[in-house]
């Protein structure tokens, strides 16, 4: 039988593709968020935009160890990269944004509620710990059912949320049902503008696992095949029957909490960290490193998820606005009163 050491070995050895896949899905969302952020800036898009600049390699390397019309997957607020590797159409993000009447919410909502049950993919309630919930009572419906087969459920947090009463009940719930759920927890090291240091007592967000009697592990948020590894062997132990797993990727958000805000909380010092690497840089450096692409592979990249977020954000401008006569509906209450 092989070892812990040697499976860690075998993962990093069967990585290449895996990791490709994922760098993919990291170009796109930069890509696509650095000109959403443009156009916020330049007053074409209402409301926030929050990006997860920094964060892409963790969202990513997720996504790609789920299967799309098995498992399921609740991004949140920073999870662009996730949500295109696990089929989000970018344009649908696209006419979210722009407000489109084409879109997924037709219009009538802002830039992070999107989703899409059907294909497993539940609309964004919160980012402060209400998806758990929703995510544990589909597998938990499914089992009930019958039909929940080896599936997993996975959903996305920041290390905020792991302190409001949502997180707690929920994967709480998650742990006694010994439900088959990945919690990947995005620690950017501020809940807003609040750092770790007022936000929770213990030394690691990775301890508030074992008072809940489940596995908890840390990665290196900045590390992409690092992120890649340690999601694959989590997936597989939920699969196997081995309960909730809470992964904590360590890293920093390189914007503010949202476009509107240059985060003048964080220092110098933290931003100059390990931390503070840019995930993307290192995931580019590594492939060439490793041999697992060249330069001119790379390049290719980068010029198709430029083409198709040209392509995705000119269809969602072209396309029409709601059009608020046209809509035939009332609020129940007031429906009651117009009887």
């Amino acid at each position: 039988m092989a070892s812990g050491a040697d499976h860690e070995d075998n993962l990093k050895n069967d990585s290449s593709e895996m990791v490709l896949d994922a760098f993919r899905w990291m170009v796109l969302a930069r890509t696509f968020e650095d000109k959403i952020s443009s156009i916020y800036k330049a007053g074409k898009i209402v409301g926030g935009v929050y990006v997860g600049k920094g964060q892409e390699a963790f969202s990513s390397a997720l996504a790609v160890n789920l299967v799309k019309g098995k498992d399921i997957y609740s991004p949140l607020i920073r999870d662009m990269a996730g949500r295109s590797a696990f089929g989000e159409p970018l344009v649908d993000a696209a006419r979210t944004y722009m407000g489109s009447s084409k879109g997924p919410t037709q219009g009538r909502d802002g830039n992070v509620h999107r989703g899409n049950p059907r294909e497993g993919m539940p609309a964004m309630i919160s980012h402060l710990g209400a998806m758990i919930s929703v995510v544990n009572g589909i597998l938990f419906a499914r089992r009930m059912k019958g039909t929940l087969d080896d599936a997993v459920g996975a959903t996305t947090i920041g290390d905020g949320g792991t302190s409001t009463g949502a997180f707690h009940e929920a994967l709480n719930l998650a742990a006694v049902e010994n439900l088959p759920l990945i919690v990947s927890v995005a620690n950017n090291q501020f809940a807003y503008s609040t750092p770790n240091s007022k936000q929770f007592a213990c030394d690691n967000i990775t301890d508030k696992a074992v008072g809940y009697g489940i596995t908890g592990v840390e990665v290196d948020g900045t590390d992409l095949v690092d992120c890649v590894n340690t999601f694959k062997l989590c997936v597989e132990k939920a699969r196997a029957g081995d309960g909730p797993q809470l992964v904590v990727g360590n890293l920093l958000r390189l914007s503010g909490h949202g476009e509107h805000d240059d985060a003048p909380y964080i220092s110098e010092d933290l931003r100059k960290s390990k931390l503070g690497e840019d995930c993307l840089s290192k995931a580019h450096n590594r492939i060439l490193d490793e041999g697992w692409a060249n330069q001119g592979d790379i390049d290719d990249i980068f010029k198709e998820s430029d083409d198709e977020v040209k392509s995705a954000i000119h269809t969602a401008e072209s396309e029409k606005v709601p059009d608020p006569y046209s809509h035939n509906w009332s609020a129940y209450s007031s429906s009651i009163l117009n009887e």
